[in-house]
């Protein structure tokens, strides 16, 4: 009762062919397709062109030396 018979779909067809006009619709199909080619030919020259990037372990913050370095301040001052 909730979903959309085959007939549903048909007269919402035909419906679209009444208003758009078969032409039209052929257009919007075309230019779709085009887009979806597109966005698909993108996606996979996006995953060709980068490498994937490597994490040098010397970025991270070295707490332990600079902690040292307070404690040796405060014992001589």
């Amino acid at each position: 009762m909730g979903s959309l018979s085959i007939w549903h779909w048909l007269i919402v067809l035909a419906i679209a062919v009444l208003i758009f006009g078969t032409k039209r619709l052929s257009s919007i199909g075309t230019d779709l397709g085009s887009a979806v080619k597109g966005f698909r030919k993108a996606m996979s020259e996006a995953d060709q062109d980068e490498p994937p990037k490597q994490i040098n372990k010397q970025a991270d913050a070295d707490f332990t030396e600079s902690r040292q370095n307070e404690a040796a301040g405060k014992k001589h001052g």
